[in-house]
């Protein structure tokens, strides 16, 4: 039975329509010299590109407030349409956002077998797989731009077996998630060994598990020795500040007050699509929902920009649910409240940046404020 407010096991397929199939050549040739040029002894090697951290990321002045951070993070991360258009936007306002990779995208579908999720069969999974092998090179391409850019690639792990698909991510013991976190980090390094993925496993510091469900006590030691910092997948009743768990820190998913419902739910796409009709894919209510959803996000925007300026995760998908009512709640509000004053659409790796170089004693005062709760 589905738990209303929460993630049930979803059946996802790609939307990969329109993906520009890219060769990868594995071994390029040497750059030729002309015969009898004179040997040099001048460097090839480009100069490293130096990125000046934005000017907000330094200590706050004497009575300065936190600015306010949102944090757009996209479960899945495979769908080259999704990408186009959240990048395109993404650099017309000055955002960053995080794209959790489910590992298994980097998989062709004939490829399958290559996974085996903890106490499953090979080849099984609750999502699709990669596709095609020119699907999952664009997709390489894809993660590439992103990277360049400034955005952050974190795990969404591989198989997204949530409650139903037994043994789902909740019955998992630690080694089950040693292992799952084993096969992504194995996936994402091959992909950069053999794609040109310009992203290795080490370079992949946390994420969001599916469903958002998971026995924490089993995860989070798994997750420390893969190297993991932080989480985003626990509700907190508000927009609450990260919070150190056991070694990981947890960025929490907001329950906040939805305006057109008149009650809490977790602020997440697929919660609200199930609260809204029970998550039937009907396109005629596409505007309602899209309006809907706005409204939630702004009011908890309003509620943490007054309060305690804690930094407010939007969880969403690479998805057309509803008739793409939610993608396009993301995408006006990325359009909308990035480039507000005192507000930074960040990444979890830049907030975290930021949270080490303030005075720990400040951060105390703003973490013992009430959550933000939209009126």
């Amino acid at each position: 039975m589905r738990r209303p407010g929460t993630w049930v096991t979803v059946v996802v397929a790609l939307v990969l329509g329109g993906v520009l199939i890219t060769s990868i050549d594995d071994d390029p040739a040497p750059p030729s010299r002309a015969t009898g040029a004179p040997p040099t002894t001048a460097s090839t090697t480009p100069p490293p590109v130096v990125v000046k951290d934005p000017a907000w990321m330094r200590p706050l002045g004497p009575g300065e407030k936190p600015p306010q951070f949102v944090l757009f993070s996209f479960d899945g991360a495979g769908s080259h349409e999704h990408w186009s258009r959240y990048l395109a936007l993404a650099k017309s306002v000055n955002a960053h956002f995080s794209g959790f990779l489910s590992g298994i995208y980097l998989l062709p579908d004939d490829q399958r077998a290559r996974y085996t999720g903890p106490g499953h069969r090979p080849g099984a999974a609750s999502i699709g797989f990669g596709g095609s092998a020119g699907e999952v090179a664009a997709r390489v391409q894809d993660l590439n731009t992103a990277v360049a850019a400034g955005h952050q690639i974190g795990t969404h792990y591989n198989g997204h077996f949530c409650t139903g698909a037994e043994p789902s991510v909740g019955r998992w013991t630690a080694a089950g998630w040693t292992d799952e976190i084993g096969q992504f980090s194995h996936f994402v390094d091959d992909a950069r060994d053999r794609l040109g993925l310009h992203l290795s496993a080490k370079d992949v510091t946390g994420g969001r598990t599916p469903c958002l469900e998971g026995n924490w006590a089993a995860a989070f030691p798994a997750m420390r020795d893969a190297g993991y910092t932080f989480d985003s997948s626990q509700p907190s009743d508000g927009v609450k500040w990260p919070t150190d768990i056991d070694g990981i820190r947890e960025f929490w998913m907001p329950y906040v007050k939805v305006p057109a419902l008149h009650k809490k739910v977790i602020m997440m796409d697929y919660n609200l699509w199930y609260q809204f009709n029970h998550a039937k894919n009907d396109p005629s209510h596409a505007e309602q929902y899209t309006q809907a959803t706005l409204e939630t996000y702004r009011g908890a925007y309003r509620a943490a920009f007054d309060g305690n300026r804690a930094p407010l995760v939007i969880g969403n998908h690479f998805n057309d649910w509803a008739g793409g009512a939610f993608s396009r709640a993301a995408e006006g509000f990325m359009g909308e409240v990035c480039t507000k004053p005192e507000t930074v659409c960040a990444t979890y790796a830049e907030v975290t940046k930021w949270m080490s170089l303030q005075n720990p004693a400040v951060l105390d005062r703003y973490r013992s404020m009430p959550p933000a709760q939209a009126g």
